[in-house]
């Protein structure tokens, strides 16, 4: 399938680039990343994102070029999906994309089903940004030290900073590759790990009242409410990372943070420690990820919403 994508980008010369709604580190290191190897071929390249880029991430080059308007699609002959289960995961404009004529998917989700014909899925893989180096590797270009930070930061992000059950030998491998050719882990980790607002700060403070411990203590949870993000002068992206907080509590198999959207109903991200699949979990209600990191959205209570979930791990669990 390698073979397959180069020859899409040998045989055109205008190019989409795009990811997931709430772009993580991952989606917007491979994407920048991506951008450079198309451009460095003489490509002609937009990254567009339904929405901004995280304040942590406006560090990783190229970034204040990412564009949040789909502009005219009359010109690309291929879009690039990256880290996406599917091509909804784009947010509003994913109809749209869908038009343009060749469109190519690079992701490393369990819950991926295929949506395109062309598409390299390794969810054996660290991270979307893992895949790229592969793809830079295979197409015999070397990797040039603005890629090398864009990829490392995809593959920190993703493994939870190398703790996560994805840190596999490739993931440490494909690192120890992009320092080499420039990544400086000191740097990206202070940038990513170590420059919180003081917004974000407020906001955990308002959220930590919320710690819940059910099931005899194996799964914990937070919940993060509209009026607490106004409260504080936080935005959504200032809750990434607060579903490891309960995980981090001896004896919690399964973290849960239960995020309140604009329009009422909630957004769930999962993460389990081991063998215990949240994928399941995720997948019972819609959504989908990894073994360990899963999310979906769902509608109604929290209350209700809460005794759902709690029913399906019990229900996972049972058939595990």
């Amino acid at each position: 399938m390698l073979r397959r994508i180069s020859e899409q980008i040998g045989r055109h010369r205008v190019f989409l680039v795009t990811a997931h709604e709430r772009p993580d580190g991952d989606a917007l290191g491979s994407e920048l990343a991506l951008c450079q190897l198309l451009k460095g071929l003489g490509k002609e390249v937009v990254v567009y994102n339904q929405d901004r880029t995280p304040e942590k991430y406006l560090f990783l080059p190229g970034s204040g070029g990412i564009v949040h308007d789909l502009p005219p699609l009359g010109p690309f002959e291929v879009a690039f999906v990256l880290d996406c289960s599917e091509l909804e995961r784009v947010g509003r404009e994913s109809a749209r994309i869908g038009t343009v004529p060749n469109l190519v998917n690079i992701d490393h989700h369990i819950s991926n089903g295929g949506f395109c014909d062309v598409r390299l899925i390794d969810p054996q893989a660290s991270s979307t940004g893992e895949l790229i180096f592969r793809l830079v590797r295979d197409m015999g270009l070397a990797a040039t030290g603005e890629m090398a930070t864009c990829l490392y930061t995809a593959i920190l992000t993703d493994t939870g900073g190398f703790r996560y059950g994805n840190t596999r030998r490739g993931a440490l491998l494909t690192a120890a590759d992009l320092v080499a050719v420039g990544a400086d882990p000191q740097w990206i980790s202070e940038n990513v790990y170590e420059a919180d607002s003081p917004a974000r700060i407020r906001l955990l403070a308002a959220i930590l009242p919320t710690l819940t411990l059910e099931e005899g203590g194996r799964v914990g949870s937070l919940v993060v409410m509209q009026k607490a993000l106004a409260d504080a002068g936080a935005l959504p992206e200032h809750t990434e990372g607060f579903v490891d907080l309960p995980r981090s509590i001896r004896g919690v198999k399964i973290s849960i943070l239960y995020a309140e959207l604009p329009d009422g109903c909630f957004k769930l991200s999962l993460r389990s420690k081991g063998i215990v699949n949240v994928e399941r979990v995720a997948r019972a209600f819609g959504g989908g990820g990894h073994i360990n990191a899963a999310g979906c959205r769902m509608e109604g209570k929290l209350s209700e919403i809460r005794r759902r979930v709690i029913e399906a791990i019990r229900t996972s669990a049972a058939g595990a």
